[in-house]
């Protein structure tokens, strides 16, 4: 990792940066988070959501406008021009959650009444609780604030800001509303929305110049349906569910070498068994002919997902020669490329300046990433972006918190503010200068 190119601010730049940062309000962050955690905006049903940012981005000064992509959900962007001259850059976040809360998920969230789960905001001192309060609707409030703060300074902007967010931005399929895998932002980036430079705000805090990909796989294990009025020994039956356990120990093993062999750059591409399908509660005394076994697997930017299919294939082939007695079908039925930014691009630098500047400290080698954005959609559309973000998980919840990844509906408001610094500080030092400076 090389060092982060030093460019300091000149004397007026330092002057219009602390004016702006000066502005930055943590209450008036909380208010916002507060409002859009208590609007319920899961993938593919965000129309609400967005129509409420559409009218709060008007009123900080923002010329903005919102695209629908059906009769429930939508996309809004907001735009403040400078003078001319000089870039157009995209503070981005996602808009949607990654549950429904609708009944049927407690298998995946269990009772789910802690506090970071619930459809509505709850707010207590300095934290706000609700499903989606620290992602994604942290990032929007934090990106708004800057803008905000940016707008009130009336700092002299020769490029053009635009602040846009998007439904799909969930790792998921929700097939009955043709949502999620970065539907949103595509849709947005086809109807004219192509910055210079964007950048997106994610949990940890670090600077990223690339992100993973994913794919999901679907492996099957057949057997025949059986009765379990009869012997184990029935001549003709094979049971497709205890099979299945060889199975996902021996998938758990190729995940982790998969892992190992597939990591580089600052990408450490991890995968999960998320999942066992099999058999019908209503019909215990019938055991399944067909066991699934679900999961999902990161792609390094440098592999692509029919790489990645290769592999897969290979481990196959290698568990049918270990278990001959296996019959065994699969299939790959989603997938999404990574993504990478140069990172010696203007965007990731000025980023990193940013970060350096609020930290006093080199910014050196992040942790390694796994986690899967819209940001890689951008890049491969061809937009240099950079990724930042804050601590996280907050620690210290007043309210129980349930989701073993640290609760994505619990947020610390303080642990935003230091990201939005920093992404304030990349603003000035981009918008402030010509084209020609920042190699476009």
């Amino acid at each position: 990792m090389k060092p982060t190119i030093s460019l300091p601010f000149s004397a007026q730049q330092a002057q219009w940066y602390e004016q702006a940062r000066a502005r930055l309000n943590p209450q008036r962050l909380q208010q916002l988070l507060f409002d859009i955690s208590n609007i319920h905006s899961p993938t593919g049903a965000t129309r609400q959501a967005s129509e409420f940012m559409n009218r709060h981005l008007q009123g900080i000064g923002m010329k903005s406008r919102y695209y629908p992509m059906s009769d429930i959900t939508g996309n809004v962007v907001g735009e403040f021009r400078g003078s001319g001259g000089g870039a157009t850059v995209l503070l981005y976040a996602p808009i949607d959650t990654h549950l429904d809360r609708t009944p049927g998920e407690e298998v995946l969230t269990g009772e789910g009444q802690e506090a970071d789960l619930q459809p509505f905001a709850q707010r207590v001192d300095d934290w706000v609780f609700g499903l989606g309060s620290s992602n994604p609707k942290a990032m929007i409030a934090t990106l708004t604030e800057v803008a905000t703060a940016l707008i009130d300074a009336q700092v002299p902007l020769r490029g053009d800001l635009l602040l846009g967010m998007a439904d799909g931005g969930m790792p998921v399929d929700i097939s009955a509303r043709h949502a999620g895998m970065s539907n949103g932002v595509i849709h947005l980036l086809n109807r004219g929305l192509y910055p210079d430079f964007a950048i997106i705000m994610k949990p940890w805090n670090w600077v990223y110049h690339e992100e993973p990909g994913m794919a999901w796989f679907k492996l099957k294990v057949y057997g025949t349906l059986g009765y379990a009025g009869v012997p184990h020994d029935t001549p003709g039956f094979r049971s497709s569910v205890v099979p299945s356990a060889t199975v996902i120990q021996a998938l758990q093993e190729w995940i982790l070498a998969y892992t190992q062999r597939n990591t580089s750059g600052v990408i450490e591409p991890h995968g999960w068994i998320s999942g066992v399908r099999s058999g019908d509660v209503e019909r215990p005394a019938f055991p399944s002919a067909v066991t699934e076994i679900f999961f999902d697997v990161r792609i390094n930017p440098r592999v692509s997902p029919g790489d990645l299919r290769a592999q897969f294939a290979e481990f196959i082939d290698d568990l049918r020669v270990r278990f001959p007695a296996l019959d065994l079908g699969w299939e790959m039925y989603g997938s999404v490329p990574g993504g990478t930014t140069d990172p010696q691009n203007w965007i990731i630098q000025s980023c990193k300046r940013g970060w350096e500047f609020i930290e006093q400290r080199p910014h050196g080698m992040p942790d390694m990433l796994a986690g899967q954005t819209d940001g890689a959609a951008l890049r491969r559309y061809g937009v240099p972006t950079a990724r930042i973000g804050w601590p996280w998980p907050a620690t210290g919840a007043p309210l129980p918190v349930a989701e073993g990844l640290g609760g994505m509906g619990a947020t610390y408001v303080p642990d935003l503010m230091p990201c939005a610094e920093k992404i304030l500080y990349a603003l000035i030092d981009t918008l402030t200068r010509p084209r020609e400076e920042l190699g476009l």
